[in-house]
């Protein structure tokens, strides 16, 4: 499987940036630094980086308008192919245009134990409040500052004596560990077969009256007083694929969808005669809103008329 892209947005000196560059060596690792970029063309990473052959971009940010600037980074960004961002000392407030076209593919490091101690000087917060232990948390970039889902966490001991600077020390060498192996989970969690079925069922268990039991061997998907409309299937028949299936309207249609993208569409082997189609979730990033339209549609097809005349109405108007 091809390793994620990611570019590392930084500061100053990049050193979680470099722990993932070097994380990135091992031929184990899913993922690779494609980019490094800054807000301050005289950040010591970016020398780094360069020295390590990773392309680089720098501009200042100075006198520029915040939402102007992230689409400079953005272009960058995408030009390089990136699939995810890391921050990694990233010292500067994005725009929430940014952030929302990153939503879920942006993650940031943090020397505090989320959600305590948001925003900076975390360190000096912490001792200063007498607790005992410190950290870092690894979590996904939104809107909020520091406010997003945490994905894990290390705790660091506050020791009799430390200053911030002493307990930023130690903090740091935890978040150079952490952050390489929460980066890694994330971006092979499209990967995981539960991960998968986690979204699908969140999916369609918020559709009207539905319910789940296992059907033909998977995860299936029915409305009450209705029929099946869509299955989780993995490897099904040892076909290698991990994939949904829901219904179309019929072999026409299915044979219609496979022939505009090979890649995305296939004829499950049980149900394909009766014109359901396959949508592999092997693609990467799955489009979540794609495979929400298919189940919202073969809902539909299934559901009782009592469920589906207001939807009937809605049409008309």
């Amino acid at each position: 499987m091809a390793k994620a892209r990611v570019a590392v947005l930084i500061s100053g000196r990049g050193s979680n940036m470099a722990a993932l560059v070097y994380a990135a060596k091992h031929p184990g690792c899913p993922f690779e630094i494609v980019l490094v970029a800054a807000n301050d063309p005289e950040a010591p990473g970016l020398q780094f980086a360069q020295a390590e052959g990773i392309p680089t971009f720098a501009l200042d940010h100075k006198g520029m308008k915040r939402a102007e600037f992230d689409a400079l980074i953005d272009a960058q960004v995408r030009k390089a192919g990136t699939d995810y961002i890391a921050l990694a000392g990233y010292m500067r407030l994005l725009s929430p245009e940014f952030v929302g076209k990153w939503e879920g593919r942006m993650l940031n490091i943090h020397p505090s134990l989320l959600p305590k101690y948001k925003g900076l000087h975390t360190h000096e917060r912490a001792i200063a409040a007498g607790d005992t232990v410190a950290g870092c948390s690894v979590h996904v970039v939104t809107a909020e500052l520091d406010d997003g889902p945490v994905l894990g966490q290390t705790e660091v001991a506050i020791l009799p004596g430390d200053t911030p600077a002493t307990l930023a020390d130690r903090t740091l060498i935890a978040e150079h560990q952490l952050y390489s192996r929460e980066l890694a989970d994330y971006v092979t969690r499209e990967s995981n077969p539960d991960w998968l079925l986690a979204n699908i069922r969140e999916i369609a268990l918020a559709l009207p009256e539905t319910a789940e039991k296992p059907s033909h061997g998977s995860p299936g998907f029915f409305v009450e007083g209705g029929k099946f409309f869509a299955y989780f299937s993995h490897n099904h028949h040892q076909n290698g694929i991990t994939g949904l299936l829901v219904k179309t309207s019929g072999v026409e249609e299915q044979a219609m969808l496979i022939d505009s993208d090979p890649a995305l569409y296939y004829r499950p082997a049980y149900l394909g005669p009766s014109g359901w189609i396959g949508i592999s979730l092997d693609q990467r990033p799955v489009d979540w809103a794609h495979v929400g339209e298919w189940l919202a549609k073969s809902w539909r097809m299934s559901a009782p008329k009592r469920l589906t005349k207001l939807l009937d109405v809605i049409d008309q108007i």
